[in-house]
């Protein structure tokens, strides 16, 4: 018998989704992301995970 480990399942901000359209169709660039990071609607890794970019200031 195998044992699996549980996934690990990341949390999103609500508005991870909505946002990462946004970029992945264009409508929005990294800098309006970063602006997103900093209004606290979503996070510097959510950032990260969306562009592939690391977050700075």
């Amino acid at each position: 018998m195998t044992t699996q480990k549980p996934q690990k399942q990341t949390e999103h901000s609500r508005n991870f989704e909505k946002y990462k359209g946004y970029y992945d169709h264009g409508f929005w660039n990294a800098k309006m992301l970063k602006n997103a990071v900093v209004k606290k609607a979503i996070t510097a890794d959510e950032f990260e995970g969306i562009t592939g970019e690391a977050y700075t200031k």
